[in-house]
């Protein structure tokens, strides 16, 4: 009997139970985090009528709407996103353009990337990350057979990118146009570019960046600020200062929960671009290193489900959730390079932790979909077992 039972084969789960938990745990401590570091902004705030859970309240519905809309996008096949995808990616262009029009778009921080719908606001370059993923996917599918070219490969889509690219850059937002061009190219590279041809691409592409850098005043201080933030400490080194000192003061195991001092006015958006800075001084070294392992598994399960689905031959779907793979993993990158002095000031969120309606929304429709790659490959190795 006992034989038998080792004999009978295990069922195969329904979902991947891991990535399911790093998500709800990378909510969730985006959660407590996102209270703590917005406390003293939101009773010093007339616009949140000084009420300390002001941003706690905001973001808690923004999970329960996000949460929602990946319930409900997990119901649709791939083979349904992969049809739409063209129109969704349209769709994303068509609110870039609307986002720029003067008194429809909503400036904040010298930015236009706002849109106000019922009182609610929206992020239209957040939603074009996930359109981005499930069209340049779909793209490298139908052109699968001129990938080693670069007029009939590659040309094509470098068009479209580049109007978009140009949209995002009036709005101006750097920091998603380096995320996309990122999912972009790394979606072409899995799905058969020539690497001689990749390489090429990638050494233009970042002439192209510092060029963009090099011709904009205000990049150009972020990337001065960036590269010596103490020689100007209460200028355009303020920032990355603070959150040096955040990183400093946190050490091994951080100077606890809720008391961290740098979120009291001294570190500007410690609840939404500087939350790691935050993180990491009241939970310390070992809070980041549990964030940067939590992210690295769900990149990891991304790559494993594209490859497992890759193996059943059902390419649309494996380079889908690589490429979300690529979007959350790159855009964490950012984020904690920004945090850390790494990488230049930019106006990026961390995935799944930061406040933010528009990013926790874009994230879990992503992450929903490559739950929907995982359970129909499950689905048709169940299927074959039989």
């Amino acid at each position: 009997m006992l034989y038998a039972a080792l004999k009978r084969p295990t069922r195969l789960p329904l979902y991947d139970e891991s990535l399911v938990w790093s998500t709800v745990l990378l909510l969730a401590l985006g959660l407590v985090m996102v209270y703590s570091s917005s406390i003293a902004v939101a009773e010093a705030s007339r616009i949140t009528g000084f009420q300390p859970q002001f941003y706690l309240v905001r973001h808690a519905g923004f999970l329960v709407v996000s949460l929602l809309a990946a319930l409900v996008a997990f119901q649709f096949p791939m083979r349904l996103w992969q049809q739409a995808a063209p129109y969704l990616f349209m769709f994303g262009a068509f609110l870039l353009i609307v986002v720029l029009i003067p008194g429809i778009g909503r400036e904040v921080n010298g930015s236009q990337r706002w849109l106000r719908f019922l009182g609610i606001g929206l992020q239209p370059s957040e939603l074009v990350k996930v359109f981005v993923v499930l069209y340049t996917a779909d793209y490298t599918v139908r052109k699968a057979a001129h990938m080693g070219s670069l007029r009939k490969g590659f040309l094509p889509l470098f068009g479209v990118m580049l109007f978009v690219g140009a949209l995002l850059l009036s709005e101006p937002d750097f920091g998603a146009l380096a995320v996309i061009t990122a999912i972009a190219m790394g979606i072409l590279f899995l799905g058969g570019m020539n690497w001689r041809l990749f390489a090429a691409l990638i050494v233009l592409l970042l002439f192209g960046f510092l060029g963009l850098i090099w011709v904009s005043p205000y990049r150009l201080q972020r990337v001065a600020g960036f590269l010596d933030p103490w020689s100007d400490p209460y200028g355009k080194g303020y920032q990355l200062s603070h959150a040096l000192i955040a990183f400093g003061r946190g050490e091994w195991l951080g100077v606890g929960l809720g008391a961290s001092v740098e979120k009291l006015m001294y570190l500007p958006e410690a609840h939404t671009d500087f939350l790691l800075a935050v993180i990491a001084e009241e939970l310390g070294f070992a809070g980041v290193i549990v964030v940067v392992a939590l992210f690295a598994w769900v990149v990891l399960r991304a790559f494993a489900i594209g490859s497992q689905a890759a193996k059943l031959e059902r390419y649309y779907p494996a380079l889908v959730a690589q490429g979300i793979g690529l979007w959350i993993g790159t855009q964490a990158l950012i984020n904690m390079g920004v945090n850390m002095g790494v990488l230049p000031t930019k106006g990026l969120t961390l995935p799944l932790l930061s406040f933010g309606g528009s990013g926790i929304v874009a994230n879990l429709i992503g992450l929903a979909i490559l739950l929907r790659v995982d359970w129909e490959n499950r689905e048709l190795m169940r299927g074959r077992s039989v």
